[in-house]
């Protein structure tokens, strides 16, 4: 039997409702939410499928899950509040905040730079487990003590674990709490947004069961790990992250804010529906105009040294580029491993999520993204903007 598809799509969006529903024939999703607003106003609020492998337990309106790298995005989004507090200056070397940070050739780093990919701290250099990461004070000392494994500021190289201890170590050095802590106070406490960074006991019945990719082994170190150069190596292979890692009560207990967030679509496309519009979220303003302009601008552009793919990046948000968030060049946001994103276009006041559980190989540019895309700047009134 098929799961219904459930939630809402107003008149003009009927498209947007047409490609979530296609999702689940010709791609084969299993259990996923979709959620776009426009304008500051949820145009679409959808959800289907199953939230377990057994296909038992229906994906319901409150249903989360953990989106890999989206959270990637919500770190920057907390980089840029901080910023617009006057807290942190994207422009000031990390070791003005985290003196044990200027050592081996890492004084000139800049917070943009760190945020961007550019430091060449890709991964941990000597063995690794994936419980390595599960502590992140102590990942961000480690991480702190490395030499680069490319020249700072020469080349982005996604940091595709190692952000996340390296992110919150810095913030927590800043603010005096880590970035769990103030997604959970800024975001679900005050502006009531189903999203955390691990999985809060409260919410635990709450969380979907991650599928892995059917081409993957769960647990297998990535294929030919022997020809990767030590900058990829460190970021996907020391350690191999098991795609089934979410489904752990040690990963949903840690803090990783490059790859553990939990989520509704609805709660992500509420921050970035704002941020594509007014930037009022929940009825509290997130940031100003200048600070996010701040944090999505340009900061190094090219092939990234890990992946490897053509990358813009701005201070921990991914921009549009070779029409991955669609055809307006002011769309930003970011995509996690196996098809979640987010993303916000502010030339139209689009913000867009999609979360689910059963994994593509891919880490950006995810067929079922890409169709939701292109059905939301079909939608007349959105087309007739960008015309």
């Amino acid at each position: 039997m098929t799961a219904p598809i459930n939630g809402f799509a107003l008149t003009g969006y009927e498209g947007v409702a047409a490609a979530f529903t296609a999702n689940f024939t010709e791609p084969g999703e299993v259990g996923a939410s979709l959620a776009v607003m426009v304008d500051g106003v949820m145009v679409a609020d959808m959800w289907g499928g199953h939230r377990d492998a057994d296909r038992d337990l229906l994906w319901d309106s409150g249903t989360m899950a953990n989106v890999w790298s989206t959270t990637k995005g919500v770190t920057a989004l907390c980089f840029a509040m901080i910023a617009d507090r006057g807290l942190i200056d994207y422009d000031r070397p990390v070791a003005d905040y985290w003196p044990e940070f200027a050592v081996n050739g890492k004084e000139a780093i800049t917070v943009a730079m760190l945020l961007s990919h550019q430091a060449g701290l890709t991964g941990f250099v000597g063995a690794a487990q994936p419980e390595d990461y599960y502590d992140f004070e102590a990942a961000a000392d480690r991480l702190a003590a490395q030499a680069p494994l490319f020249p700072p500021g020469s080349t982005s190289g996604y940091h595709a674990i190692s952000i996340g201890p390296l992110a919150n170590g810095l913030f927590r050095r800043v603010t005096g709490m880590s970035l769990g802590a103030f997604v959970a106070a800024e975001f679900a406490a005050q502006r009531g947004l189903e999203i955390a960074i691990g999985l809060p006991q409260v919410w635990q019945g709450r969380a979907a069961e991650m599928i892995a990719p059917p081409e993957l082994n769960s647990g297998a170190a990535a294929d030919g790990a022997a020809e990767l150069t030590p900058a990829q190596f460190a970021a996907l292979a020391n350690p191999p992250v098991d795609p089934l890692a979410p489904n752990s009560a040690d990963w949903r207990a840690a803090e990783i804010p490059s790859a553990n967030g939990f989520a509704t679509a609805r709660a992500l496309a509420s921050l970035y529906g704002a941020l594509a519009s007014d930037r009022v979220c929940g009825g509290s303003l997130l940031l100003g105009a200048e600070a996010l302009n701040a944090a999505t601008l340009p900061r190094i552009v090219g092939m990234d040294a890990v992946l490897p793919i053509p990358a813009r990046w701005g201070a921990g948000f991914l921009l549009n580029n070779d029409g991955l968030y669609g055809p307006s060049a002011a769309a930003f946001g970011h995509s996690g491993w196996g098809g979640s994103f987010a993303m916000a276009d502010p030339a139209t006041g689009v913000g867009i999520a999609y979360v689910m559980n059963r994994m593509g190989t891919g880490i950006v540019g995810d067929p079922r993204d890409q169709a939701i895309i292109a059905a939301v700047y079909a939608a007349p009134a959105i087309a007739a903007r960008l015309a």
